[in-house]
């Protein structure tokens, strides 16, 4: 989903809360600002929805929680909330809590052009400030691609890339599955390159 500064107000968590369930589409809160997210391209929707239905059958006897793009994150030790297009829960700590969850172990983002910059920078910077994120999942909208950043047991972040006929990993939940898996049935069309 693309954002869109909303506001030029600053919002507590609360004003926020009490503020969007009021609005008709959902806002990001950063840094006390509130951002409105639009629609992304039907090959973005199509993919986030086969993403976490493969997470939910994956997880279906387990005690995890799978969210989609209308379950906030909480960023760890700060007053910012995000939507991500997919993301897992494992710890105990997020079954407390009715409008977000702050411990994902897997997050999710299928990239638009508008936002990939900030998806693969500042929302990564934001994202792992929480210690239980294991992976961070970039999925291309346009071609075969999903970019993989995996923190590895001595806590350093590795970046695999991945493309048709590989096979993605993710450890924070144990799955392996054929990235044609994602692809299948849509028409990928490439972005226009920009002049």
């Amino acid at each position: 989903m693309v954002a869109a500064k909303d506001t030029a107000r600053h919002f507590t968590p609360e004003e926020y809360f009490a503020w969007e369930e009021k609005q008709l589409e959902k806002h990001e809160l950063i840094d006390g600002q509130v951002y409105a997210m639009t629609g992304g391209s039907i090959n973005h929707g199509r993919i986030a929805i086969k993403l976490t239905a493969l997470f939910d059958s994956h997880l279906t006897n387990s005690a995890c929680i799978v969210g989609n793009s209308d379950i906030k994150v909480n960023i760890l030790n700060a007053n910012n909330y995000t939507y991500p297009d997919a993301s897992v829960t494992c710890d105990d700590r997020d079954k407390t809590t009715t409008q977000y969850i702050t411990y994902p172990c897997l997050i999710v983002e299928v990239l638009s052009p508008s936002t990939e910059a900030y998806d693969r920078g500042g929302k990564f910077r934001l994202y792992r400030q929480n210690p239980m994120l294991i992976d961070y999942v970039l999925v291309s909208s346009t071609s075969i691609e999903i970019d993989l950043y995996h923190k590895n047991e001595a806590g350093d972040w590795v970046i695999t890339n991945y493309q048709a006929g590989d096979t993605i990993e993710l450890k924070s939940i144990n799955l392996s599955f054929a990235i044609e898996q994602i692809y299948r049935g849509l028409t990928l069309t490439p972005e226009p390159e920009s002049v």
